[in-house]
């Protein structure tokens, strides 16, 4: 109420203001009418049905997994003397896991490197005693069969020592293995000996699990098969990180199918490797395949499906002028990229409404509002 009126209203009963309104000019009251009604009734948002390469989404249901995973263990046995890692420990590859008990054994390669050193003295002086020999048969001094003793000395001297050399790598090769490292870098994910233990080669003392190079295997269904490749796209969504959906990249098929649940695997791993991702994760992914044909697609928001099972969607088309919408019936096949694939009642390029479908009204008018 303006301010005329306001005075008007304080100063007159309200049916001599009543009366003065009746008054008022018939032009005013229709410039009041027009300026508050214009509208062409409810907002909403239109697409185009549009006519696209079909694509056939298959659901799956993945884990992430290692690269490697090693339970590792000893090649000889011993009594654990010093235990270097614990349960979720990182270590680098040839980094110290355990040190066995190697005082006996570092005895044994220490008379082993004697009896070598004693080995090449003695073949050092057979070698003397033939070059001696040698020059005191140029002046016939020395018998023939002393010269061949001498000689076979040196060749039994010789192969003695290599014995002795071999003897003693053996002995030092075995005692390194009482030490065991990390033949890749990871996680120590499990440890079953402590300090103080027996242990048996093949018993295993950790087992290391990789944590770099991480990838996401799926079971996909034999029917996928024949349309996929390394380039189709599947769209990957982790439990531990909820609605987020990334990228994934196919590395390796695998043709060869479980004959018991007839699928084959699929190794992918994420497009973004700023992603952390840890190992027995589970990872849900949509596969993307191209069905080879085409089809009209609308917007799932366009669908409105009624109690009795059939499928609407509300048609926007010139009317003297005016927007206005008519509800049409259609078939629906595939999903894909939150789109609905239409099998009939539609044609291309026709506007479909997808946002404000909920109270229209056969034949009402709207008003259309572009997307920004």
């Amino acid at each position: 109420m303006n301010t005329l009126s306001l005075q008007l209203s304080q100063s007159f009963p309200f049916t001599a203001f009543k009366a003065l309104v009746l008054l008022l000019p018939f032009s005013s009251l229709v410039f009041t009418t027009s300026t508050f009604g214009q509208h062409d009734g409810p907002v909403v948002v239109v697409r185009p049905a549009e006519k696209v390469s079909l694509i056939k989404e298959v659901p799956l249901t993945g884990t992430v997994v290692s690269p490697r995973v090693a339970r590792i263990s000893t090649e000889v046995s011993g009594i654990v003397e010093t235990m270097k890692v614990d349960i979720g420990a990182r270590v680098q590859a040839g980094e110290e896991i355990l040190e066995l008990n190697s005082e006996l054994e570092s005895l044994l390669l220490e008379a082993a490197r004697a009896e070598t050193e004693q080995a090449v003295q003695e073949l050092e002086d057979s070698k003397r005693r033939l070059a001696m020999a040698e020059s005191l048969a140029k002046r016939r001094a020395v018998a023939v069969n002393d010269m061949d003793s001498l000689a076979a000395e040196v060749r039994i001297d010789s192969a003695g020592l290599k014995r002795f050399q071999a003897a003693q790598k053996r002995l030092a090769a075995r005692l390194r293995r009482h030490k065991l490292v990390a033949p890749f870098a990871g996680v120590v994910s499990r440890k079953s000996v402590e300090q103080g233990e027996w242990i048996q080669p093949g018993q295993a003392v950790v087992e290391l699990v990789a944590t770099t190079g991480l990838r996401i295997d799926y079971q996909a269904p034999q029917s996928a098969y024949p349309e996929l490749d390394q380039s189709s796209k599947i769209l990957i969504k982790l439990d531990a990180l909820p609605g987020q959906t990334f990228n994934g990249v196919i590395k390796d098929i695998i043709p060869v199918a479980d004959p018991a649940t007839r699928t084959f695997l699929i190794r992918a791993a994420l497009d973004d490797s700023e992603v952390k991702l840890a190992p027995g994760m589970s990872a849900n992914a949509i596969l993307q395949l191209d069905s080879g044909g085409q089809g009209i697609v609308v917007h799932r928001d366009a669908l409105i499906r009624h109690p009795d099972g059939r499928t609407t969607v509300w048609v926007v088309s010139q009317d003297s002028d005016k927007d206005v919408v008519s509800e049409r019936q259609v078939q629906t096949g595939s999903s894909f990229d939150g789109k609905v694939a239409i099998t009939s009642g539609l044609s291309p390029d026709t506007l479909i409404v997808v946002r404000g479908n909920e109270v229209l009204r056969e034949n009402q008018s709207v008003t259309i509002k572009h997307e920004e």
